[in-house]
């Protein structure tokens, strides 16, 4: 009798380490702000003033290779003309993202950049596709929404 309720007490303790944490940056995907999707990726940001500067914080997904590796995120402020006022680049850890893996990026633009002002995000990447391997860049615009 006893030793049943030994290993009842063991069995339900074994069930407790099968519990399954969300993945956070899967939620942050889905719940930040800003997004952009094209075929290769999926980004989710937002955009904070840092005092004189920006602060960018984000989740990007690998939506198309088997392996995506070095991901780098640039984010470039722009002045009314398009010209670049600022930049700054993220270097996206885990160095190696496999397909539908979500990984986290941040970074800081020093220079202020108020609702309405044009970001320019660029982001830039190897891939190993099958036997295939090539280099991968992409932009878009976009613009710092109110808060």
């Amino acid at each position: 009798m006893v030793r049943r309720f030994f290993l009842s007490i063991l069995f339900v303790l074994s069930l407790a380490g099968c519990v399954v944490y969300p993945d956070l940056n899967r939620q942050r995907l889905a719940t930040l702000p800003e997004h952009y999707a094209n075929f290769d990726m999926a980004l989710a940001w937002e955009t904070r003033p840092a005092g004189s500067a920006t602060e960018i914080d984000g989740v990007l997904k690998n939506r198309r290779y088997q392996r995506m590796v070095e991901i780098e995120v640039w984010v470039s402020i722009l002045d009314a003309s398009g010209k670049v006022v600022a930049r700054s680049v993220s270097y996206v850890i885990p160095r190696v993202l496999q397909l539908d893996e979500v990984a986290p990026f941040s970074l800081t633009v020093p220079a202020p950049a108020p609702p309405g002002t044009r970001l320019l995000f660029t982001y830039r990447y190897y891939t190993h596709d099958d036997d295939n391997g090539f280099e991968w860049m992409q932009s878009f615009e976009t613009v710092v929404p109110s808060h």
